[in-house]
């Protein structure tokens, strides 16, 4: 393994425990931040995106316990609640029991979505990066809001039962991951307990095997029927699962002509060099090296985002597992690209199995990795690779799952919550390239699939054809729209598909699916708190929510996707 400490650019650091201390990262990744080990899959950018904002929650943990503070006089204070953050730049805040660079002591008593410990000194919550549940930390704080603020860990006083250490040597730095220093069978416990607090607190539903929220009048809140909250299934290697890697492209503080590449150090935009990315396939990581040794040997500057000058910007780079095929596109500022032909021979004759060299136009500055204009360099616009038996073809900005083994798990438990016995009707909103509309083709009559962006649909049509698959059909629009049409025409779905971004569902659309009432709707979700939201929404217009499938996508991240069934319980 190595990480180098090389770094370029300029930005403010994140706070990192002292040395000695593991700490996790708090960033959450897609395609706006570039690097090895970014985490979200529905944020990304470019064909089949969907942009939407995280709506993460600002706590969930195992259980509650007691906090004490020491202040700096040796007074101890406690205390107990939370609420959402606005940063301060004052040191001290009226009504808040803490001042920034005071030190603190706090048993911790969950994490945030984002992977951060939850501790409080009276009453009063503050998150402290890289501390795990069940422990007592030392930290000072740095930051301070009305009802939270942020602290940095300055030592372990109690270490917990679940902490491990992190393998990865950069991970202090580092904002791909956030939960290396957690046991991996505890964080798939965490994963299913994030799911079942959002459930409960913002969805207002009965989970089994929880207690009950009790309502004004003293009786049980949400369903009469229990949710099922399954298990998270997680991976037998949760290392090395990535397909995709992005990575923004520096000069070298040194000086000369070498690049760096890696990823945004936590909390700015500092470019630290990495070589290596636990959670990335070693395949990419050949790649990207390949790319940047060819660039600097040919005297390609890179990027500045300061002064909006230089050429290369992000190395992207895709894997295809099933057929070995890889893809590399350079995100460049400007179609003119110096020794082009020279950097691509390089390309050929330095990475195995290169099949499509792309290069990709983004000349805003702005963290969106691609702009608008791609064209083929050398060999195919796409690649080829498979999910659970279907084959897709994958052009430079189409949105892929980066994570095929478990996204095959992720969508068995979406047919399999649809209950298909192959006579049924279905619609997939969000269908993005056909990924889900596909596996659902083979077990029913037809599949109507809509998406928002003209280019998935293009993509989804041409895997339809690539696999054979004709009782499917794909719109362009926004499902709200599109599927009232459908209605008009004489289409009426006994099943719902959904799979929307991290902002989950537009409300329209949820009014839509309530107008049409279909027996079963199958939701898939990258958001616990907007699918919580989301649900309560279908569970007032009629609807029950049965059994929830969370799968762990993102070893080692705060990320958790689920498989949800809702069945009509109405009229």
């Amino acid at each position: 393994m190595s990480g180098k400490g090389s770094k370029s650019s300029g930005g403010a650091r994140g706070a990192r425990p002292e040395a000695g201390v593991t700490g996790g990262g708090s960033s959450s990744r897609g395609e706006r931040k570039g690097g090895f080990g970014t985490g979200s899959s529905k944020g990304e950018s470019g064909t089949g995106s969907r942009a939407g904002a995280s709506r993460g929650e600002t706590r969930s943990g195992f259980g509650a316990g007691s906090s004490r503070g020491v202040g700096r006089d040796g007074k101890t204070v406690r205390g107990g609640s939370d609420g959402r953050h606005r940063k301060s730049t004052a040191s001290k805040l009226e009504g808040v029991p803490v001042s920034v660079g005071q030190r603190f002591e706090s048993d911790i008593i969950g994490l945030t979505h984002e992977g951060e410990g939850v501790g409080r000194v009276e009453g009063y919550t503050l998150f402290v990066r890289g501390a795990l549940p069940g422990e007592r930390v030392e930290a000072e704080v740095v930051s301070v809001g009305k009802s939270f603020g942020r602290s940095r860990m300055v030592r372990i006083i109690s270490v917990g039962e679940e902490r491990q250490d992190a393998p990865c040597p950069i991970y202090d730095s580092c904002g791909g991951c956030q939960l290396q220093h957690l046991d991996y069978a505890a964080q798939l416990r965490w994963k299913r307990q994030h799911v079942v607090d959002n459930l409960v607190r913002i969805g207002k539903l009965t989970v089994e095997g929880e207690p009950s929220k009790l309502t004004a009048d003293g009786t049980a809140a949400g369903s009469a029927n229990p949710v099922i909250v399954r298990d998270t299934i997680g991976m037998s290697e949760p290392w090395r699962y990535r397909n995709k890697a992005q990575v923004p492209i520096g000069a070298s503080p040194e000086g000369g002509r070498r690049l760096i590449g890696g990823f945004y150090e936590h909390g700015s935009h500092d470019i630290v060099e990495m070589d290596e990315c636990l959670i990335q396939q070693s395949e990419n990581e050949q790649t990207v090296r390949a790319v940047k040794e060819a660039a600097s040997l040919l005297d390609i500057n890179a990027y500045d985002r300061v002064t909006g000058r230089g050429q290369l910007r992000h190395v992207v780079v895709r894997h295809a597992i099933s057929t070995g095929q890889r893809m590399v596109v350079l995100v460049t500022n400007g179609r003119d690209l110096k020794h082009r032909d020279e950097l691509v021979s390089l390309i050929r004759q330095n990475v195995p199995g290169v099949a499509s060299i792309c290069q990709n136009v983004n000349t805003v500055n702005s963290p969106v990795v691609f702009g608008e204009e791609t064209h083929v360099l050398w060999g195919e616009d796409v690649i080829y690779d498979e999910i659970g038996g279907i084959q897709f073809a994958i052009s430079a900005r189409s949105f892929f799952q980066v994570n095929p083994e478990q996204t095959e798990k992720l969508y068995r438990a979406a047919v399999d919550y649809a209950g298909l016995s192959g006579e049924e009707t279905v619609i997939d909103a969000y269908c993005g390239i056909g990924t889900i509309s596909l596996f659902l083709a083979k077990h029913a009559r037809r599949v109507y699939g809509v998406e928002i962006i003209p280019e998935a649909v293009e993509d989804a049509r041409r895997n339809a054809l690539l696999n054979g698959i004709h009782n499917v059909e794909f719109a362009v629009g926004p499902a709200e729209v599109v599927m009232p049409k459908w209605q008009a025409e004489g289409i009426s779905p006994e099943v719902i598909v959904v799979d929307p971004p991290r902002k989950g569902c537009d409300p329209e659309l949820l009014n839509t699916m309530l107008q049409l009432k279909p027996a079963r709707i199958v939701y898939v979700s990258c958001n616990p708190s907007t699918l919580a939201r989301d649900l309560r929404v279908l569970e007032d217009g009629g609807y029950r929510t049965v059994e929830v499938q969370p799968v762990d996508m993102f070893p080692h991240t705060g990320h958790v996707e689920c498989s949800v069934l809702l069945k009509w319980a109405g009229d």
